[in-house]
């Protein structure tokens, strides 16, 4: 099990302002989610796939995700 200082909706709330960003002004309806659907995709993740979500490792650590997403 992963350890970390960031809470699960902490996480989820990152990951959406993410997804949020980089959809501003591309999204296309044919292949992402709607910002509904990918909320209710990430509620169904654990703390350790949402990590994984990030795509965050030694060059661009979890904390330097939080720090931009947050």
């Amino acid at each position: 099990m992963t350890q970390t200082q960031y809470t699960r909706q902490q996480l989820i709330d990152a990951l959406t302002h993410e997804y949020d960003y980089l959809c501003h002004d591309d999204f296309d309806p044919d292949v992402d989610m709607s910002p509904d659907e990918h909320l209710e995709y990430l509620n169904s993740l654990s703390v350790e796939q949402l990590i994984d979500e990030t795509s965050t490792d030694d060059n661009y650590t979890l904390d330097e995700y939080m720090f931009n997403h947050s």
